[in-house]
């Protein structure tokens, strides 16, 4: 598979360093001398100086062998030519833009119906929203994730030292707790991600990824001693376009929300625009606003500035002024890795929620959602399983699943299945898979064609 990357920037880099990995033929295009020595310097693609929308780069970079075009500058206008270009040349190239600015929003569906050079527009403000909000409705996960409309839950939670799993086996969870397990999918340990079978042990400090049925989740977490309490009061720092977004979602589902915007003028288009929502003109660090506006009684305070050191400040400073649940918005994807070694578990991107939606759209197969995994260890994604496939008629413990895998969801029609080994899926059914990183493209061979591939 030929991807021609437009953008150098840290979506594109990071989008070329994950299909890299991968050994597909990725090309970057950036007009930026500095940026294109950066990619060429950190990973093995090819690289092309000079403009993506410009209809000789293209060609030069190989567009009409290129199965793929992602365009993923910071500039919504080059990456909107870029794929009109590309379409004029390559008509057969799928093309996906990466657009930011709120005034698309509602031509999304016109572009999808009536803009034959784009395939798919992605909007990380929009996704990263969405993010935040699942946060907010299960506060004691670190992560959420949805499958099938929102039926199926993929969670991530940090096993408590007061936990009564902590210290047990898998196979041990029922005599311990008397309810079944969840799927356990996979378990976080000193960095290293494992797919844990029945004789793996817990331990506190853990972090535990499991699937549950949408009904079942408050069963599901209540066995790991974590509990899903009501959410009424969110403080929002930044009232910028991710912290408008936000509000105007939270004030749908009748959610007392304050919003801190240091730009005066800001704070009245905000009051103009919002119902509900309480907007404060203020500095979100200054203690002395935070404790007058009560944090400590706020279920949930959100990071949203532009500035991601004055979101981890902010966000440390409420932390340590008793708000019980803090998420935190970052860009850069250095600093991931530092945010739990600082007590800052809950972190979004804009960035990473824009990489997550491009993954799906490159994968092989009938993938309709794809999310990777704690810095990219893995991935889970929901599939169609096609009717050709030798994974379909026969239980899931007689197929040669590639190791580092798991089949962790069945959904037929509207009924959603946790499979076991005698499982068996049939064809149409959706699937939710969990691999690690290294059987990723054993798995598209799997989504796309026959088994009989590897």
């Amino acid at each position: 598979m030929k991807i021609l990357i437009v953008g150098a920037g840290e979506v594109g880099f990071h989008i070329a360093s994950h299909l890299a990995r991968e050994n597909k033929d990725v090309v970057i295009i950036d007009k930026d001398p500095a940026a294109i020595r950066h990619v060429s310097d950190n990973i093995d693609v090819q690289v092309v100086n000079g403009s993506g929308s410009s209809p000789v780069i293209l060609e030069e970079s190989g567009i009409k062998e290129a199965e793929i075009l992602l365009a993923v500058t910071d500039s919504d206008e080059t990456n909107l030519v870029a794929c009109l270009v590309a379409n004029l040349i390559s008509p057969s190239t799928k093309k996906i833009a990466r657009i930011r600015h709120a005034d698309y929003d509602k031509y999304n569906e016109i572009f999808r119906e009536h803009a034959p050079h784009i395939d798919t527009l992605i909007n990380p403000e929009v996704e990263v929203v969405k993010t935040i909000n699942r946060l907010i409705k299960v506060p004691c996960a670190v992560e959420v994730e949805e499958f099938s409309d929102g039926r199926v839950k993929f969670v991530g939670i940090h096993l408590d030292k007061s936990a009564r799993l902590a210290g047990v086996r898998l196979s041990d969870i029922y005599a311990v707790t008397g309810k079944q397990s969840p799927l356990i999918s996979a378990v976080v340990r000193d960095e290293e991600l494992i797919i844990p079978r029945g004789n793996h042990r817990l331990k506190a400090g853990d972090l535990i990824y499991f699937i549950s049925e949408k009904d079942r989740l408050v069963e599901s977490l209540s066995i790991f001693d974590k509990h899903i309490e009501p959410i009424d009061r969110v403080m929002i720092i930044g009232g910028g376009s991710i912290g408008f977004r936000l509000a105007t979602l939270l004030e749908k589902d009748s959610v007392y929300t304050k919003i801190i915007e240091k730009n005066p003028d800001r704070c009245t288009e905000l009051a103009e625009k919002l119902n509900k929502a309480v907007v404060l003109h203020g500095d979100g660090s200054n203690q002395e606003l935070l404790r007058a506006e009560n944090v400590r009684n706020m279920d949930v305070v959100v990071t949203l500035t532009n500035d991601e050191q004055t979101n981890i400040l902010t966000s440390l400073l409420a932390k340590r002024m008793g708000a019980p649940k803090i998420i935190t918005k970052i860009s850069k994807f250095s600093y991931f890795p530092l945010m739990s070694m600082i007590g800052l578990e809950q972190v979004v991107s804009p960035r990473l929620s824009a990489i997550n939606t491009i993954i799906q759209h490159i994968r092989r197969g009938k993938v309709l959602s794809a999310k990777s995994i704690k810095d990219e260890q893995a991935e889970i994604m929901e599939a169609v399983a096609l009717e050709t496939s030798d994974i379909v008629g026969k239980p899931i413990k007689e197929i040669s699943i590639p190791e580092g895998t798991l089949v962790t969801g069945i959904i037929r029609n509207d009924t959603v299945i946790i499979p076991t080994g005698e499982s068996v899926i049939e064809p149409g059914d959706r699937i939710i898979i969990f691999a690690k990183r290294q059987a990723i493209p054993k798995i598209e061979k799997i989504l796309a064609v026959k088994l009989e591939y590897f």
